[in-house]
């Protein structure tokens, strides 16, 4: 019988310490489906990935398809970002540190017709990128086993949308997506007693599916220079029509001879229902402030697991939970929203000043426990960029996020992003009147 030396397997890290470019290191991506984006852009990173109530259209805002119709008839708004992060992994007195990078997202917007806005982009869905060992005692022998874990992918989401304000006020969008991708997550099991097999487990599957989410804004002056916007959306879930699979293979030190098992569940993964609700408060154009409550609906989600008795790949309920987030933030512009006059101002008076704070449960549990909930702070700023009348902005924000569950690894996240919204005249002699 094995006695595990460290909960939570943090013993033995190997490949955090290079730069990775799944966009994640952390060992809690190997459950579920890998970690989840937060899939904001540069404008509202600054406010922690606050989103649902905004409605801006200077930006390009894809967490929620209603906003696009707010993208004036002369522009075209191009916005690309990336980020770099450090992590802090901790548990007990042990203590190790990973870097990574990771191009983020490309997303664009233009009117297509009266009150029509169109955008299309590539976004994250979710991040897989770990590599990690745990040794234990078996028995009362001296025997080790060391067991390693690593995994790598995720699933990328490609997206075209459309918003309509079809009557003063109230406007309506859908973003239509691709998703695709693909993962492997492998087991290595060897021991010290060269007489006893190793055994390597890979689960691998390959993702290609398509996704529907929907956006509903109402907005509404309630006192003069004061503007109230609500926001509703809702994903759809279903399943993704991936086959996932489960290769066991047994080999022998001292003949080298193999043997392999292999196991397919079929359309063994889905996403679930998304729900979400927001409300934001414009002052003067100089002052927004913001509530974002999300659901997802993943507790109601069977997902593949080797079963412990019967050592069959099979789905598996209770694994996953529903996932809730709250975030709150603002924006502060001392000069207000964009004129052709504004380069007349000082600088500082045109810069947007950013903050967020968020909270979110997991989606997964560990080893039968729930896993780490989230707790994250942002500030960033938008710098102008002027040209001609026109204005693009250089986002940038830092964000520290906290992970953390009881007797599992600890998690502290500090994160650079930093976006470029391109806002140009392009279609100036094309205005849609």
């Amino acid at each position: 019988m094995k006695r595990i030396i460290l909960n939570s397997v943090i013993l033995g890290f190997m490949a955090i310490q290079a730069t990775a470019q799944s966009g994640t290191n952390s060992p809690y991506s190997q459950y579920g489906l890998g970690v989840l984006s937060d899939q904001s852009q540069g404008f509202n990173r600054g406010m922690n990935g606050l989103a649902l109530g905004m409605r801006n259209g200077d930006q390009v805002n894809f967490l929620n398809p209603a906003s696009y119709s707010a993208v004036d008839s002369l522009t075209m708004v191009f916005d690309v970002g990336l980020s770099g992060q450090l992590t802090n992994f901790k548990e007990g007195g042990k203590r190790l540190n990973a870097r990574n990078a990771d191009f983020e997202y490309a997303v664009a917007a233009f009117r297509v017709l009266p009150n029509v806005g169109f955008s299309a982009g590539v976004v994250p869905f979710t991040n897989i990128g770990y590599n990690y060992s745990a040794m234990s005692k078996v028995g009362l022998s001296d025997m080790i086993s060391t067991e390693t874990y690593s995994g790598s992918g995720g699933i990328h989401q490609a997206y075209v949308g459309a918003g309509w304000n079809f009557f003063d006020g109230f406007s309506i969008g859908a973003n239509f997506s691709y998703l695709w991708g693909a993962y492997e997550k492998n087991v290595s099991i060897t021991n010290s007693d060269s007489y006893v097999n190793t055994v390597t487990k890979t689960y691998s599957t390959d993702v290609s599916s398509y996704k529907i989410d929907l956006g509903l804004q109402w907005q509404k002056e309630i006192l003069k220079e004061n503007i109230l916007t609500l926001g509703l959306t809702y994903g759809l879930g279903h399943n993704l029509g991936a086959d996932a699979k489960s290769l066991i293979t047994n080999k022998n030190s001292q003949t080298n001879v193999s043997t392999d098992a292999e196991y397919v569940v079929a359309d063994g993964l889905s996403i679930p229902d998304m729900f979400g609700a927001g409300l934001s408060w414009d002052y003067k154009g100089k002052l927004i402030l913001g509530f974002d409550y999300s659901l997802q609906k993943w507790g109601s989600l069977d997902i593949p697991e080797t079963s412990a008795e019967t050592g069959l790949y099979q789905l598996k309920s209770g694994l996953l939970k529903d996932r809730t987030k709250l975030t709150f933030g603002g924006e502060w512009t001392p000069g207000g929203k964009f004129t052709p006059n504004s380069r007349k101002m000082k600088f500082l008076s045109r810069v947007n000043y950013r903050f967020g704070v968020s909270y979110a449960t997991p989606y997964v549990t560990v080893n039968g426990k729930e896993g780490p909930k989230e707790y994250s702070v942002s500030a960033g700023f938008g710098i102008p960029v002027v040209n001609s009348d026109r204005r693009s902005v250089l986002n940038i924000s830092g964000q520290w996020v906290h992970s953390s569950a009881k007797e599992l690894i600890t998690e502290n996240t500090f994160r650079i992003n930093v976006g470029l919204t391109f806002n140009e005249p392009w279609f100036m002699k094309m205005k849609v009147r």
